[in-house]
């Protein structure tokens, strides 16, 4: 196996860094979704961007770059600092839902609610379980280590034991690692699996006992267990075997409909970003794309395969 390179150093991570901080605020706390969006793409584009930003003027030449991210990189580049993180990271109830957002299953609501209860840290939650679902308890459980990068030779080995045990249960059913490990990165934050048979066109029962004896033989080779499921999708937590530092990981599992099953794996695959430019690119061509089709706009028909 042939090595990867170093990623190359980002000039602009500093920018970078307060663009994610202020992303995550108004995904968890001010739950303003289209801020999360303009902060993460602002960021996305100066991390691929060459050379150091010199100015607010120069960034707002790039794509996705506004006025009010210009201004908030003058100030930084000004004084070294953002006087709106310098409110939020002294507010004690932000501080309190960026914390317990931390744990899978707890999203910004729930969060709000634990601090209206007077739960304001990870650890004050572990004194509460009692007010916590099954999923929010594992969550709990494995917090620090889900919060771990996946290095991508971990990710190779889920990858070949997944191909093995779809081959063994049945040589038709096609399964596919998407996210950031099949955009190439070094590493992941999760395990996404999609997987489909040629057979299953629509939900049926047929296929419902298909999943369940799949998850089964998954149980048995890496530790599987299920925290949360809903029709055809499993998220659980593993334990890859072979490795030096034996961490649970997160794993999702998506069961296509084979005829969707080409437009998740696009869809899935991301970044964000990427399909939110794949979305407008297909609208201004006439068309709109999704998860599950792409189709003329207007249509109810059949989608156009892939």
């Amino acid at each position: 196996m042939s090595k990867r390179k170093a990623p190359a150093q980002n000039p602009n991570s500093e920018f970078c860094d307060f663009l994610i901080e202020l992303a995550e605020y108004e995904k968890n706390v001010a739950r303003q979704i289209h801020k999360y969006n303009a902060y993460r793409k602002a960021a996305s584009v100066l991390a691929k961007h060459p050379t150091k930003i010199k100015s607010g003027a120069d960034a707002r030449k790039l794509p996705g770059i506004g006025d009010k991210i210009g201004k908030k990189i003058d100030e930084f580049i000004k004084t070294g600092k953002l006087e709106k993180l310098e409110k939020i990271r002294k507010d004690d109830s932000s501080l309190a839902i960026q914390q317990l957002t931390r744990v899978s299953g707890i999203g910004p609501a729930a969060a709000r609610k634990l601090v209206d209860d007077g739960i304001t840290t990870v650890e004050g939650l572990k004194k509460v379980q009692d007010k916590l679902n099954h999923h929010q308890k594992i969550g709990l459980k494995y917090v620090e280590e889900f919060e771990k990068r996946i290095p991508r030779e971990e990710m190779l080995m889920l990858q070949e034991i997944i191909t093995q045990m779809v081959a063994d249960f049945d040589k038709e059913v096609i399964a596919t690692v998407c996210g950031s490990f099949r955009r190439g990165s070094a590493s992941s934050g999760d395990i996404d699996v999609l997987m489909t048979h040629p057979a299953f066109v629509s939900y049926n029962d047929d296929f419902d006992k298909v999943s369940e004896s799949f998850i089964t033989a998954i149980e048995l080779k890496i530790n599987f267990e299920i925290f949360s499921s809903w029709h055809f999708f499993f998220q659980g937590v593993c334990m890859l075997p072979k490795t030096d530092e034996k961490l649970h990981r997160r794993i999702d599992i998506r069961l296509l409909p084979n005829d969707q099953y080409y437009c998740g794996i696009l869809y899935f695959t991301g970044s964000d970003e990427f399909n939110r430019r794949m979305r407008q690119e297909a609208l201004e061509k006439g068309f709109t794309i999704n998860e599950y089709s792409i189709r003329p706009l207007g249509s109810t028909g059949k989608s156009i395969s892939l």
